[in-house]
């Protein structure tokens, strides 16, 4: 018997993981700074221990797993060497873990935490299916015969798995603090295709991904005619969306599925496709897809009054133009309000007019500082910059977010990968005190 220590639990892929190994009835606990985030509260649901970074939580017979974001000079990575204890980096760990299941990564620039979550909903449906979804959610199963989970391309950690399946959602230049450019990007992916064992699951719709090359079955999904599977009679119903499937051009079957915006149903035509290579059945398909929930901060709703917020991690040009795109979908007799904090300096500058063109979709324009990365210097951007290509475009802080009160028929979105969540709960306290 072994405990696991992570170092670093509070990550969102850290925890997850930690979350699997406890349901799995092993000893699990873990260390981190003690500011709180958002992924420890299931730690502490499940009685998990999170301790405060020290030396003395090493100790003989733990099988340790760090974070990436920790090396050789951490306290406590320092004394497992000491004490000659193995530490295992988080990618390394996980590329081993998934050899005791029927793998299935799910990559791609945008929509793998969606689709991850997705998926571990519709295989887990027909099957016993552990999963890992970056959102820092993780379920695991003794007696798993699937394991899903989201692997992420920055740094090329993705590399470190060898799944049997891996679904490909897209291609686009994102992470420009590391990735050159989005051909950088698209030969990440391309060795990734090459480590894949059974069958690859591609978006044929992405003109990148279509110059795939694998030593397995490629796949292809999407709306265009030449894709394997494909999406046709898209529907805007007052539930979500409705659309024919077609394999190969014979009819499949209908699906509804409760989100809206085309990357929902590219998100479930993967789905689908990956499930009908398992010989899932047709009816638990259409059941599960229809009943799916969501996964966290990708487009949960709150109403509040007359208004709708949203919280969503859109924080790629990409991203935003589909979330808005979602919004105007679902609500087409609303104001679209975006409030709007840039994640990085590099990622804001790197896309600067991008943003500003996405961004310009929103009837009604916020913008919140930059959150800016410990691995950068703000390189003399500030959100002026953004600010002054948006007609319209305002900033906004935690003390003046009484501002949205004047959008009575709003639905306000509030847009990022940092901390743009507080903006939100300053305005509902705001609307509710």
């Amino acid at each position: 018997m072994t405990v696991y220590h992570f170092i670093g639990i509070k990550g969102s892929g850290m925890s997850a993981l930690a979350q699997i190994l406890h349901d799995m009835n092993e000893t699990v606990q873990g260390s981190d700074v003690e500011k709180r985030f958002f992924t420890q509260k299931p730690l502490e649901e499940k009685g998990i221990d999170i301790l405060p970074f020290h030396e003395k939580n090493i100790e003989q017979g733990q099988t340790i797993v760090a974070s990436a974001a920790y090396k050789s000079d951490h306290d406590e990575i320092k004394k497992a060497a000491e004490l000659g204890i193995e530490v295992y980096p988080y990618p390394t760990f996980l590329g081993e873990f998934i050899k005791n299941f029927t793998s299935i990564a799910v990559t791609g620039s945008h929509g793998k935490t969606s689709t991850t979550g997705l998926l571990s909903h519709v295989l887990g449906s027909a099957h016993p299916t552990s999963f890992l979804i970056g959102d820092g959610t993780g379920k695991g199963q003794e007696d798993s015969k699937y394991f899903v989970f989201e692997a992420c391309e920055y740094r090329r950690h993705f590399l470190n798995y060898h799944p049997d399946y891996c679904i490909m959602t897209n291609i686009d230049f994102d992470h420009p603090d590391y990735f050159k450019d989005v051909e950088d990007v698209f030969s990440a992916f391309q060795e990734m295709a090459k480590q894949v064992k059974k069958g690859i699951i591609a978006c044929g719709d992405d003109q990148y991904l279509q110059g795939i090359h694998a030593n397995v079955p490629v796949v292809f999904y999407g709306f265009g005619e030449h894709n394997d599977f494909q999406a046709r009679n898209l529907t805007v119903t007052s539930t979500g969306l409705s659309f024919d499937v077609f394999v190969r051009h014979h009819f499949y079957g209908t699906f509804s599925i409760p989100g809206y915006g085309k990357h929902n149903v590219l998100n479930a035509l993967s789905v689908i496709a990956l499930c009908h290579y398992e010989n899932v059945s047709v009816d638990i398909l259409k059941e599960s897809l229809a009943s799916f929930g969501g996964v966290k901060r990708r487009f949960s709703e709150t109403k509040i009054g007359s208004q709708i917020l949203i919280d969503d991690y859109a924080h790629h040009p990409t991203e935003i133009f589909a979330t808005i795109e979602a919004t105007k979908q679902k609500y087409p007799d609303r104001e679209v309000v975006a409030v709007f904090q840039p994640h990085t300096f590099t990622r804001t500058k790197t896309f600067l007019h991008e943003f500003a063109e996405k961004l310009g979709q929103a009837d009604k324009v916020y913008l919140c500082e930059i959150f800016g990365s410990a691995r950068e210097n703000n390189d003399s951007l500030s959100i002026e910059d953004l600010r002054s290509l948006i007609e319209g475009a305002d900033l906004i802080t935690e003390e003046t977010v009484s501002t949205l009160t004047a959008h009575t028929n709003g639905v306000i979105l509030f847009m990022g990968a940092g901390d743009v969540q507080k903006f939100q709960n300053a305005y509902q306290d705001v609307i509710t005190s």
